[in-house]
């Protein structure tokens, strides 16, 4: 007994010390603020927050355990709902498109693809506090915590200069947000006010959003009139170079065995290198210098893939035409939410079904694979998905 009284004591007194410690990191992040020269009442309003918000906390501290498959990442991010809807967004926005391509440079498929993968042109675009979130992420401590001290500084700039309002700043919990989630340092160099209305708001202007976007990829050595990716197909037992590195121009590439997804001969001098995400039996692409501008947004090459692959169904070209080397391929986001609904039906406790696959719907699914007899992986694939009834 007295042993579980000591320890209640000792976490009590952890607990006050952290929450001390929590309160003078939040004092000393006011202090800052205000000699960097941001307007004392934008600070106290910003920073009235006197714990960590538990929700970053958490999510800064999980690890990427499930890894996806590149046919279940393209499966959701390129599928028929958000090509259709982009298609429409485009008719829609076609004059801004068109004139962020004309000054920038920069193809309007993609700035629309980067728009529809990164908010679902707009929908998505988080619902974190930035400033609770970054200051969280300061008085955590860490590696990183002169990064986010940068960040947070340059949203509340943001706020103090008049681009947006105190209450426009909410994204994701790591501090991108707007149309197209820049973080702050990103949106202080490379927004910009499109609309011509005297302020850089990508929160609520599309406009200035995708003109944004449009320079940051001219920024990031976009080169106008050059494509970006070829969907290609390798001989049978490939095993030559392969990376956005080793590059090569389309008549060597030709010359090793490589043609057009749809038979057709590649040639020319255009160098571009080679990208075999699910090996030498799945889709190949060439990709050039243009992918890399893309590939700079998010810095992973599944990504650049999403929105290369993205802009080419938005440009009118069709779904890719090698399958991937799967027997049990990925899912829309509408069979994706029609699963989480299987899975209710069937008496698994997931939530409410958003067709977003977390923790509890995987889980779930394995369950359910355990109980069919399936091997239980707990992911959302066309197996399972036909197994509980889907269609």
């Amino acid at each position: 007994m007295r042993h579980v009284i000591l320890t209640a004591i000792m976490s009590l007194m952890s607990a006050g010390s952290a929450a001390a410690s929590f309160s003078t990191c939040i004092a000393d992040l006011r202090e800052s603020a205000v000699r960097a020269g941001i307007d004392r009442a934008v600070v106290s309003r910003a920073l009235a927050l006197s714990e960590p918000d538990e929700k970053v906390l958490r999510l800064s501290k999980v690890q990427p355990e499930f890894k996806t498959p590149i046919w279940d990442y393209l499966g959701f991010l390129v599928d028929e709902q958000r090509v259709s809807e982009g298609r429409a967004m485009m008719r829609r926005y076609d004059r801004v498109l068109r004139a962020a391509e004309r000054r920038f440079g920069v193809d309007r498929h993609v700035i629309a693809a980067v728009w529809g993968v990164e908010t679902d042109y707009g929908k998505e675009a988080g619902d974190s506090f930035l400033p609770h979130a970054l200051a969280t992420l300061v008085c955590e401590g860490g590696s990183r915590q002169r990064f986010w001290t940068g960040e947070l500084m340059a949203a509340l700039k943001l706020v103090d200069r008049g681009d947006l309002q105190l209450d426009e700043l909410y994204g994701s919990w790591a501090g991108a947000f707007g149309q197209t989630q820049f973080i702050p340092t990103t949106y202080q160099r490379l927004a910009v006010d499109f609309d011509g209305d005297g302020r850089r708001d990508l929160v609520k202007s599309v406009a200035d959003a995708l003109g944004s976007t449009a320079n940051y990829l001219k920024r990031a050595g976009w080169r106008s009139g050059e494509h970006w990716m070829i969907e290609v197909r390798v001989p049978e037992g490939y095993r030559g170079p392969t990376g956005r590195g080793r590059r090569a121009s389309l008549s060597a590439w030709a010359a090793r065995g490589l043609t057009r997804a749809d038979g057709a001969r590649l040639h020319g001098a255009d160098h571009a290198g080679l990208l075999l995400p699910a090996g030498a039996n799945g889709p190949g692409f060439l990709v050039f210098r243009n992918f890399n501008a893309i590939y700079s947004y998010n810095q992973a090459e599944s990504y650049a893939l999403a929105i290369s692959h993205l802009a080419d169904r938005l440009a009118g070209m069709p779904p890719l035409r090698t399958p991937w080397p799967t027997d049990d391929p990925g899912l829309t986001r509408a069979q994706r939410l029609q699963l989480q609904k299987l899975l209710l039906a069937n008496g698994y406790a997931i939530g409410e079904a958003d067709g977003k696959i977390g923790p509890a719907s995987r889980a779930a699914i394995a369950a359910a694979e355990k109980r069919l007899g399936m091997p239980p992986t707990g992911r959302a694939g066309q197996k399972i998905y036909r197994a509980l009834g889907g269609r």
